[in-house]
């Protein structure tokens, strides 16, 4: 599998000289199959930019995954160049029996006057819309087996399975309070168990989660916590605050790292950026 992160921001975007490192778009990732079968994973700001990637070599079907309807998981989709082109069909998932987060629904309300001038139903591309169920699914080729998120509105987070290779995507999850129908934290480390790529929100540093705890995200404490109960080999902070400048998250990374080295965990730390690439 290979997987390139288009956007790794949370809430709102972030633009200027403090934010060029890591980026500033909000969630969108790129998943490719072993055959090359393309899925993306939300459609925050960053998805403008993976369209015009797309622009050249468009492939004529492949599917969307949306983890839930808060506004940076889902803003970008009408800027998505491939929804404009005639004869390319996109499957559009999202988790069977989330109420909150219908995804025909919510792709209607992103291009619907007077928030968008265009309408949906004028979008020339072929739509078909799917529900994740518990358990295996095969999208693109790849099982994928979803689990609910601890945020509020719901949401879903995602494992991905090839060739014996394992990647957890994450974001928006509060391991330190269980929302409802989401899991306590001992569920989502056998959810993660022997992962070779762990992707997780860790939004807020130690202190700032004092004052946010409810409010949906996680710190890079109880994200890696949560990789060592797991045996994850490789961690990734994910979900950015859009406040956190290159230099802070440079400190963020270095301060994991060294909990790392002194627990003894051997787990590989990193933190996401905007147009970075990884192949498990």
């Amino acid at each position: 599998m290979k997987i390139k992160f288009w956007g790794t921001r949370g809430s709102i975007p972030s633009c200027g000289k403090p934010f060029v490192k890591y980026g500033g778009h909000t969630t969108c990732v790129e998943l490719r199959s072993a055959l090359g079968k393309l899925i993306v994973i939300d459609a925050g700001t960053g998805i403008r930019n993976l369209g015009i990637s797309l622009a050249a070599s468009c492939p004529e079907s492949f599917s969307m995954l949306f983890t839930h309807s808060h506004l940076d998981h889902i803003s970008g989709f009408p800027f998505f160049l491939p929804i404009f082109k005639k004869n390319i069909k996109i499957s559009l998932f999202s988790l069977e029996g989330d109420l909150y987060n219908p995804i025909k629904e919510i792709t209607e309300k992103t291009m619907n006057p007077p928030i968008f001038p265009l309408s949906f139903k004028t979008v020339p591309a072929d739509f078909s819309f799917h529900c994740i169920k518990k358990g295996i699914n095969i999208i693109e080729g790849i099982n994928v087996f979803p689990i609910e998120l601890s945020h509020p509105d719901g949401g879903v987070g995602f494992r991905f399975e090839e060739n014996g290779k394992s990647f957890v995507f994450l974001t928006d999850n509060e391991l330190g309070h269980k929302h409802c129908h989401g899991h306590v934290l001992e569920e989502y480390a056998e959810f993660c168990k022997g992962a070779d790529f762990l992707a997780h929100d860790a939004q807020y540093t130690e202190e700032e989660y004092k004052s946010h705890k409810t409010w949906g995200h996680s710190t890079p404490a109880q994200a890696i916590k949560l990789a060592k109960m797991a045996g994850v080999k490789k961690l990734c902070l994910f979900h950015h605050d859009p406040g956190r400048s290159d230099s802070e998250l440079d400190s963020v990374l270095a301060d994991l790292r060294k909990i790392n080295s002194k627990s003894g965990y051997g787990i590989e730390c990193m933190a996401a950026m905007d147009g970075q690439s990884i192949e498990i």
